[in-house]
């Protein structure tokens, strides 16, 4: 469905990314880990236009995307939720929801109103909300509604930009859940995460990136298995040297649960 092929990109005189070679099939949960400035959202931004390639070709179902511009990939079906959430706080949930069909503009009032019931069926908690304004909601809820906000442009492949930044552990984990939801839905995600552990946890497969280049890909579950993954990505660290007794045990354990 989404081929990157050679792409690179950086701001300025600084390139970041290094001859990027990704995929997403139909219909699959990808995930993108690595450490804080691996370069995850500058590949996200690269898909989605906000920043240009500077070589290579990205393609969605065949068709190039690296020539167009954001509005047009929007319209080919594709869609990022940045990181940060970046709702509007001054505006309802409704108008933000609103803005999320801005691209499609020859949808009527009875699409809109219908594309904004289906867009939150996953987040009935949004329901209720929408003459609040969205600077009034907690974190998660922020994050639901940046998410159902891209789903109004009617994606077939989601962009997710650390979508479980700043939220607390049990938010972070609802927010997993409803992401693996959407593959119910037919959309292919591609998930940008520090959160390396629990991104592997639900993707099909995964990418993990290092210095603006891809390290590994592969099966989540095979690259949970490669040694050095579970220290260098999930932030833990294996005891060495002089390490206690507890915290090898503590390190084995760990790695039991994650490879269980």
């Amino acid at each position: 469905m989404l081929e990157m092929r050679g792409v690179s990109a950086g701001y300025g005189e600084a390139t970041v990314l290094r001859s990027i070679d990704l995929s997403v099939g139909a219909g699959e949960l990808v995930a993108l880990v690595g450490a804080n400035g691996a370069g995850k959202s500058t590949l996200v931004k690269t898909l989605a236009g906000l920043l240009p390639a500077r070589g290579g070709t990205v393609t969605l179902e065949g068709a190039r995307l690296d020539t167009q511009n954001p509005r047009q990939r929007v319209l080919r079906g594709m869609c990022l939720v940045p990181e940060g959430r970046q709702v509007f706080g001054g505006l309802t949930v409704e108008e933000n929801l609103r803005l999320g069909a801005y691209a499609h503009a020859d949808l009527d009032e009875a699409a809109i109103r219908a594309l904004i019931q289906e867009a939150c069926d996953p987040f009935p908690m949004l329901k209720p909300r929408m003459r609040d304004a969205a600077g009034n909601l907690s974190g998660g809820q922020q994050q639901m509604l940046a998410i159902a906000r891209g789903l109004m442009s009617r994606p077939r492949l989601l962009l997710l930009d650390e979508p479980s930044l700043g939220l607390s552990p049990s938010l972070v984990t609802e927010i997993f859940r409803l992401v693996t939801g959407l593959r119910g839905r037919g959309i292919a995600v591609l998930l940008s995460e520090q959160n390396a552990r629990q991104s592997l946890a639900i993707a099909d497969r995964a990418y993990v990136i290092e210095n603006g280049r891809i390290a590994l890909e592969g099966r989540s579950a095979d690259i949970l298995r490669v040694e050095g993954v579970a220290e260098k990505y999930l932030g833990v660290g294996l005891a060495v040297g002089d390490a206690s007794e507890r915290q090898r045990a503590l390190s084995q354990r760990l790695k039991e649960i994650l490879l269980a």
